[in-house]
Formats: C-alpha cells, structure tokens, sequence
C-alpha cells in the first residue's frame, strides 16, 4: 500500500476506557455487592450498561473499533490470570464455590486467605495484583469473559477489538508462589501458557472477533536475550496459528527499543507503539528496522497519561512521516485512558479559558478522531480544529498563571547545602533519642485513619453550604480528639492526628498551593474501588500560608506523646497528579520541595518532634529504561533532601513508600536521608526487609505488618511472626511496627482490632527480648 493509500485508510481507534461511569457507579455497585446491599445480577447489568454506554460514545465519536476486554471489576491482571486459570490454591475453593466472590477473594482476600500481592503497574499510578506461579501451575482456558464481551459489543452493531494482557508479560509480571523453588523464573512457563493462549483465541475468533489486541508493555523495558527469544517464540507461536483473529501486539509507556525487531518480524498483522515524547525513538527506530512493510501500525500519538491538550500538528507531522512505514496507519492514545479522567465538560469550577487546555478521555477521543480525519482526508478538513488548536497552545504559552519570577528566582538559588542535614545520621539518631524517649520497637500509623461517612458528609454539607466553617471545624476536632485518645489507650507510641480534615493526601495539599487545578469529577482509578482525582499542575508552585501547623499543634495539646506532622512529598506530589508538559520534571520537583520546606520549618517552631514525609511514588515514578534512572534518582533525591534538611538534629524525619518493587531503588532510599523509613511488607513477607539489610541500610525501618489493603484482621500472632522475620535482618534498635500503609479506605470495627494486634505483638517480641 502506497503512502496516500495508507493514510485514505487511517482510522481512530482506543487501546482502553475508564471504567468507573461518569458517577462511579461501577464503585458503588461493587462496594454494594461486598456489603450486601446489591445483588450479583443487579452488579453484572450495572457493568453491562457502563459497556454499553462506553462502546456507544466512542462510536459516536467516529471510533472505528471499539475495545472489548478492557473493562474490569477489579483489575485486568487478575481478570488474566482468571483466564488463564492460575488461581493460587489457598483460593481455589473459593472460586469453585461462586466465582465472583472468589475473584475478589483474590482481589481483597478474606479473613480466612491473603489476597494477592498488589503491586504498581509499570510506571503509573495504578495497581495491578501480581500473578502467582510455580513448576506446578497448570494452565486451563477461561474465555468466558472475553468472549462474553465480544459477543455483547456485536450484537450492539460495533466491532469489536478484544484486548488482553499479553503472555509474555503476564510472565513477566508475575511473581514465584509461596513455596516455589529458589530461583524460580516465571517465564519458564511460556511453553505451557501459550496453548492456553491459542484456545483463547480461538474461541474470539469463533465469537467473531477480526482482530485481537495482545499488550506487551514489559517489552519497553531493558529485556534479556533470553527474555527476547521468548517473545520471539511467543509469537511466531501464536502468528502460526490458522484459528484466530489478525494480531495487533501493543507496546506503550515507552520506547520498543531491541523488542521492536523481534515484534516486528514476528507473524502477526500489526503493532501499536507509542509515539509521545517519552517514546519519541520509536519512530527513529521504526524506520532504522525498515518499517513494517504489509503490517497495520496504531501509533500512539496522543498523550493516554496526561491531560493537556494534543498539539495536533506536530501529531499530524508524526503521522506523516510514519505513513511511509506501514501499510495501514490508524490513530490512538499511547495507551489505555483508564489513566485519565473521563470528562472535561463536568468541571464547572475550572476557568472555561483554562479547561481548553485540558482534554480527559472524551476529549483525547476527539482528538484521535481529528487526526485520522486530517491523516485520511487531508487537513482542510480539519483547518478550524487546528486554527483552534493554535489558538489554545499560544494562550497557555502566555498565560500569567503558568510564571511566577518570585518562584523562580527562588529555585535558581538553590546550592547543595540546601539539601544536607547538619548532623550526619549517627549523631541525629542519638539526639533523637535522647528527646524523644521511645521504647524499643516503637508502634506507630502511617497517618489517616479511617473516614467516616459522618467525615465526608461533613465536608459535603460544608461545600454545599448546609454547615459554617465554625461546625465543620468542631467535627474535625471532635475526630481528632477521638483518634488521638484511642492510640493513647491502645498503646502506640508516635501518634498521629488521623488526617479528618484531608480529601486526598495529594489534593488537600494542591489545594493549598499556588499552581495547581483541582477537579470536582477528575476520578482515576487507583486499583479496584479505589479512585482518587490528580490535581492539574499548571503553574509555578508557592505555599501562601501553613497547610498542617494548625491541626497537628491541636493534635498535640491532647497528649504528652509526640505527634507526627504529616506531609506528602515532592516526588509524589508530581507522580499522582497530572503534571506540566512544558518545563522539565526537575523543575517542577524543586519548587514543590521549597514550598513543603516551608510547610516542615513551621511545623518544627510549632513544635513537632516527629514529621513524615510521605514518597510512596519514588518507585513508581522510576524511568522504565535504567540508562534514564541515574538523572531521575538525582533530581528526585534531591527533592526530598531540600524539603527536609533544613531541621534540628533531634527532629526526626520520618518517610513512607507502599506497593512498589523497592529492590531497584535501595541506594535512593538511602540518598534521601530520612531518619526512619516505613515500607510496605505484609504481602511481600518482609521481602524490603531482607533487600534493606543485603545493602547495610544503617538507619531505621518500618516494614509493614498488616495488609491494610485487605479487609482481614491479622491477629497478633501473625503481627509477632512476621516482625520476627524483620528482626532477622533489621536489628531491634532500628525497627518500627506499623501498618503498611494509612488507614482511610478501612473500617473503625477492623481498624481497631488490627492496631490493638501490633500493640500486642510489640510488647510480646519486646518481652521476648529483655528475657533472651
């Protein structure tokens, strides 16, 4: 097919959807069903009609395929291993008895079983429950789902595209069982896993599917030759079929790099790849591999992971140049838009100049369908929506509230004594001690503890206006007086105030900051039924005033124990909100340290011994190429150290990290200088732990000994057995016991056992140690 042939033929299409509904009924069907109140059909129709309203919308919008396949009650990797039948044992009777609440066994677990571990996905802020696999895993086909959804989209009149995980990263993905052999690699299963694949397939074709999408995103990160032979072998595999439909293998997130040979010579039809500026050596790289001659190529040229608008002629420039590549080009989002929010049109609070800046997924997937319109029939056709495009760009590029030069001149005198403590940590850790007086393995939270229905109808009746500033402010002393004397009663050593005042743990603080956008509707999915809503950065950052002094101050005159001040940290403030596009990461990273050092310099004159600077994203956030990791850790370290250097000796700085790989980011963890670390520990058992102690980590640790992600209530035994595991490789003297991460998502009833548990289990390991 000749270039303007290719480009006649462009068409727009999405690799994915949000899920949730325009009023997350899909959380509120699903929270129902664990608590009784909805029925399983009644949950089944209320994530039909969310298919439903999805495929009509993205086909009224001129989306040529729509996904199939994409849509989850919990998570896509869990719903891959359901189809692929790698249930872990301690589940199966669950999933033989009813298969939906054994699914969310797995999901979320029950007092009886551990859920699966829970973990990142790549370098986003969603979460995805981590495969279990062993030598004696065995593979059986479910396609009962993806078929399901086929045939439902069909008998709409769309045509469908199913999109699955792909096999190699599902491996890839995936973590040894409990009890699998030392040294066990996943991927040694592919051979086993790729009939299952092929039934799977078989069966869509047979529903009536063309095409299949199969996503290969662990393909974009730094792969091993053998990691790449099993790609390779993977689908000439699948590509040899003859029962199946045309194969569209996706990458996204970042660049193909040495994989894009290895898919592009495999026997299947087309590749989607990501053309945004992270991944912008695709295309170098794509014509260095001789294009893909007699393939369709998707090419990813709209940001699925941002919210700023799509600069649609240097798009179209990118499409141009690809449309001699390939023998079909059709538009796409660089991956899912489950990692956006779903309308920009709700946002009424947002200034109509500045909401044409942002495009969410309707808006992305009206941009997609400009450019195939533009690709195709040439960009007459779309001269107004460029001219308008122009217009938008030009206007955000001159806009006030994207330049401060008191910010400015503000990070530019920055030296690097700004980022070091006065006292190097042995010498902290004694002044610390000798202040704050705590026993040997001290019990402390992470920090929110749970909110009430009471807590947020109170914030509801504030913004409504149906309460004064005056009866807010009491509900949220009442809560902290409540919180404060249970951790006292309990036994808990570093108190904290419980957060009642705070929405998010990243919006409380935009909200309170110059530069940045919040959104009323803005919802993204975190993982199941968890869905937060990033602020927009979309200016330069400042603190007018004191965002925590005056609730942690409060906090304090309740008790002769220290309480934790509580901030969110620089890294995170970026990595869960959606950032600016147009001035580097670092940047951006060094005006919000200088704002939070502010915020810490306050809470030390206000007199806070204890302060908790919270990077569960420093993981998250790591660049998927490790050539790009140096310059990343470099900024991001030093981030955290200009946000907290500028204390006392003897107060000490806490900081939290949660549900991330840690082993590739050991050495910043001890770059950030932080006096006690806690981590998340429950679901990997202690695995932190023993990687912290392999590096000789010298100050003090934290690892998680309750799941507060699950329902289940640990009782104390398992909280001593699994500190007796952080005791083998932390020394008592530097270990702390808490929960794995804050307690907003949890009930009072669970919340209350669970810490009364620690507490026990402390003093038992505590006891233990005097006598021994």
């Amino acid at each position: 097919m000749t270039g303007k042939s290719a480009a006649a033929a462009a068409r727009a299409t999405v690799y994915g959807y949000p899920r949730q509904g325009q009023n997350r009924e899909l959380k509120k069907a699903i929270e129902g069903y664990w608590k009784g109140r909805v029925t399983a059909d009644a949950l089944r129709e209320t994530a039909a009609g969310l298919r439903r309203e999805n495929w009509r919308r993205l086909a009224e919008a001129g989306v040529h395929e729509v996904p199939t396949g994409d849509f989850s009650y919990y998570d896509h990797v869990l719903d891959t291993s359901v189809m692929v039948g790698a249930v872990p044992g301690r589940h199966r009777a669950a999933v033989a008895a009813d298969a939906l609440d054994g699914y969310f066994a797995m999901a979320r677990g029950t007092q009886e079983v551990a859920p699966l571990e829970m973990t990142k996905w790549f370098d986003t802020n969603y979460h995805y429950l981590v495969p279990e696999l062993g030598p004696d895993t065995v593979f059986t086909a479910d396609s009962a789902k993806q078929v399901g959804e086929v045939s439902e989209a069909l008998a709409l009149g769309h045509t469908p595209r199913p999109v699955l995980v792909g096999p190699v990263t599902y491996l890839l993905l995936a973590k040894p069982a409990p009890g699998a052999p030392a040294g066990f690699d996943p991927l040694t299963l592919l051979d086993r896993l790729l009939p299952v694949y092929a039934e799977v397939l078989g069966d869509l074709r047979a529903a009536g599917a063309e095409w299949a999408q199969l996503d290969e995103p662990a393909l974009v990160q730094d792969r091993a030759p053998a990691e790449l032979d099993a790609a390779a072998r993977a689908y000439r595999e699948l590509g040899g079929l003859t029962d199946r439909p045309k194969l569209l293998v996706a990458s996204y997130f970042d660049r193909l790099g040495e994989a894009l040979p290895v898919l592009a010579k495999a026997p299947v039809e087309g590749l989607a790849l990501d053309f945004t500026e992270t991944a912008a050596a695709n295309l170098d790289d794509l014509a260095a591999a001789g294009g893909l001659p007699g393939k369709r190529l998707v090419a990813g040229v709209v940001n699925g992971r941002n919210v700023w608008i799509n600069d649609l002629g240097k798009s179209l420039a990118t499409l141009g140049t690809l449309l001699g590549l390939a023998d079909r080009v059709d538009v796409a989002a660089s991956c899912s838009l489950l990692h956006v929010p779903l309308d920009v049109a709700a946002e009424r609070d947002i200034d109509p100049q500045v909401a044409r800046w942002l495009a969410f997924a309707r808006q992305k997937t009206a941009e997609i369908v400009t450019l195939a319109r533009g690709l195709a029939h040439g960009t007459d056709t779309i001269a107004a929506e460029l001219a308008a495009n122009r217009a938008d760009h030009a206007a955000r590029a001159g806009s006030a509230l994207t330049r401060d030069p008191a910010v400015r001149s503000r990070t530019g005198a920055v030296t690097d004594a700004d980022g070091r403590r006065s006292q190097p940590y042995e010498q902290r850790a004694a002044a610390q001690r000798a202040h704050l007086g705590l026993p040997l393995l001290p019990v402390t939270t992470i920090g929110s503890f749970p909110q009430t229905g009471e807590l947020r109808t109170a914030r509801a009746d504030l913004r409504a206006g149906r309460i004064d500033t005056a009866g807010y402010e009491e509900r949220i002393r009442a809560e902290i007086q409540e919180v404060v004397s249970f951790q006292e009663k309990t036994g808990i050593d570093v108190l904290v105030h419980g957060e009642p005042e705070r929405n998010d743990m990243v919006q409380y603080f935009a909200e309170q900051l110059t530069g940045y956008l919040a959104t009323q509707h803005g919802w993204v999915q975190s993982y199941g039924t968890r869905y937060v809503r990033p602020p927009i950065l979309a200016g330069d950052i400042s603190r007018p005033e004191p965002m925590t002094v005056r609730w942690t101050t409060y906090a304090q005159s309740l008790t002769a124990r220290p309480v934790k001040g509580m901030l969110t940290g620089p890294v995170t403030m970026l990595a869960w909100s959606f950032v600016r596009d147009d001035q580097p990461l670092a940047e951006t990273a060094r005006q919000v340290a200088l704002a939070l050092r502010d915020e810490v310099t306050d809470l030390e004159a206000a007199g806070t011994s204890v302060i908790q600077v919270d990077e569960p994203a420093l993981r998250e956030t790591l660049p998927l190429r490790t050539a790009d990791r140096p310059g990343y850790l470099a900024w991001a370290t030093e981030a955290f150290r200009l946000a907290t250097a500028g204390v006392r000796p003897d107060t000490q700085i806490h900081t939290h990290m949660c549900y991330a790989e840690f082993g590739d980011i050991l050495q910043a963890i001890d770059d950030i200088d932080a006096d006690v670390i806690s981590l998340e520990a429950a679901r990997s058992h202690m695995q932190v732990a023993r990687e912290l102690a392999t590096t000789g980590y010298p100050r003090e640790v934290g690892p998680g000994v309750y799941d507060i992600h699950s329902p289940r209530v640990p009782d104390a035994a398992e909280a001593a057995g699994l500190l007796r595991e952080g005791l083998s490789a932390i020394p008592a003297e530097r270990l702390w016991v808490n929960p794995d991460c804050g307690l907003k998502t949890r009930g009072w009833p669970e919340t209350r056992a669970s810490l009364e548990n620690l507490v026990a289990a402390a003093r038992e390991i505590r006891a233990d140690l005097s006598a021994g």
